[in-house]
């Protein structure tokens, strides 16, 4: 077969460098976009941000006003005399007298000493308690291992349980097998002896001992474990402590499916009986650990804000989000000017690319908009009246609304918050296909 050419016409489908910009732009969060729109600014020179232009012009009446401010030799002439007077009193008010009388106190006549030997100016409990405000938080770790230190056993046994602790997760379960972490221990011969023997039952025993350790439930293997742990920890008195402990230990995979009827069967109880018993187990923490994470603290930027005018709600963009940028009007007259014809097309690609990167700016908030603003008419009566009135909605309805494809919906509404009357909630909050039932079903 001979090579020859030929010519064929079709159509497919290509994404443009400008689409592919727009999606990235669409599915980041508020602070991954604040981060990107930061590194086209420093490298795109064709851009240039409102709030910097702003900025440069009270930066510039600054130095007018201190140009002008060094005109005036007299005028601070005046005010070094002012400084020098201030000085020689401050210096004749710290001189101490010689005599005191007798029934003065030391503070009423020289005010201006600390009252602490390190010049803060604070008592010894006050700057403790400074200290202990500003000191970094306590992670789960080092929390459980100042438990252990003060729990009397042997050197084999602190072994196991610091073992125990270093194994747990960021929830609080343990991650390790036993016979892991008795097989790590016996490498540790060094602290205890070579001719050691270790049995699963000491490191079940040290186990044990960890579990019993604040926060309630920590080390537990699974759900059911860590459940159990908090109900043997409560007191035996308790109404439904004994029957919330027979669900958890023996009925658990009845409660994880809701089967609610075949626990009422099971226990003997009715239906607020019932109710009392799982109010009792949902108090319980399924995990423990969460709470003592010494994690940085994360903020959320709300992307939109809905504000209730008069009968309406209204849905705006929060203007701190993604700050207003501009054509830089210098580089884009320079542009024109320059004869080189690399410079030229230089600064013509950072134009276009400049451009682009402004109008899909603009397409995201629009987007966001437009989706922010169907979900709350969708959802008007939980802004109205709460959680109860909250209405199924997938993402689909909204496609529709706004005629755009579920994927698309999904990537406006993934990492994008609303701020609210009722509190901060992300976009995907609203959307659910059903609800579950206090007596185990669906609807």
């Amino acid at each position: 077969m001979k090579p020859s050419l030929q010519l064929k016409i079709g159509q497919h489908l290509a994404m443009t460098p400008q689409l592919q910009q727009a999606i990235k732009l669409l599915q980041l969060s508020s602070l991954e976009l604040q981060s990107e729109i930061q590194e086209a600014l420093e490298t795109n020179p064709m851009l240039e941000s409102e709030e910097t232009t702003t900025q440069d012009q009270d930066s510039a009446d600054a130095s007018e006003k201190s140009a002008a401010a060094e005109e005036a030799p007299s005028d601070t002439s005046v005010s070094q005399a002012n400084d020098d007077n201030d000085t020689q009193e401050l210096q004749q008010s710290d001189h101490i007298p010689d005599d005191l009388p007798v029934d003065s106190a030391w503070e009423d006549t020289y005010q201006n000493l600390s009252t602490s030997s390190g010049g803060s100016g604070l008592s010894d409990d006050e700057e403790r308690n400074l200290l202990e405000r500003n000191s970094t938080p306590d992670t789960l770790i080092d929390h459980l291992i100042w438990q252990l230190e003060l729990t009397p056993m042997s050197a084999v046994d602190h072994a196991i349980g610091v073992m125990i602790i270093e194994s747990l997760g960021d929830n609080g379960f343990l991650t390790a097998d036993l016979e892991e972490i008795r097989q790590s221990v016996l490498k540790e011969a060094h602290l205890f002896g070579e001719d050691h023997t270790l049995e699963m039952d000491e490191v079940i025993a040290v186990l044990h001992r960890v579990q019993q350790f604040d926060p309630p439930g920590i080390a537990a293997r699974n759900l059911q474990e860590c459940l159990s742990i908090q109900l043997k920890q409560l007191p035996e008195d308790l109404p439904w402590q004994i029957e919330a402990q027979q669900i958890v230990d023996h009925h658990i995979e009845a409660l994880g499916s809701h089967n609610y009827t075949d626990l009422q069967r099971k226990l003997e109880l009715d239906e607020e009986e019932l109710k009392m018993v799982m109010r009792l187990i949902q108090s319980l923490n399924p995990h423990p650990g969460s709470d003592l994470q010494a994690n940085k603290t994360q903020y959320v930027i709300p992307d939109v804000i809905v504000r209730k005018f008069e009968d309406s709600w209204r849905v705006e963009l929060n203007p701190e989000v993604a700050p207003k940028l501009r054509i830089n009007a210098n580089y884009a007259s320079l542009g024109k000017q320059t004869h080189s014809s690399q410079d030229s097309q230089y600064f013509k690609n950072h134009l276009q690319e400049a451009r682009w990167f402004i109008k899909s700016l603009q397409s995201r908030n629009e987007t966001l908009l437009k989706v922010a603003s169907k979900i709350v008419e969708h959802q008007k009566g939980f802004f109205e009246y709460g959680e109860q009135a909250m209405k199924p909605m997938v993402l689909n309805d909204i496609a529709m609304a706004v005629d755009m494809h579920e994927s698309t919906i999904s990537r406006v509404t993934t990492q994008k918050y609303m701020h609210t009357p009722k509190g901060i909630f992300e976009l995907k909050y609203f959307f659910s296909s059903h609800v579950n039932t206090t007596s185990g079903g669906e609807c």
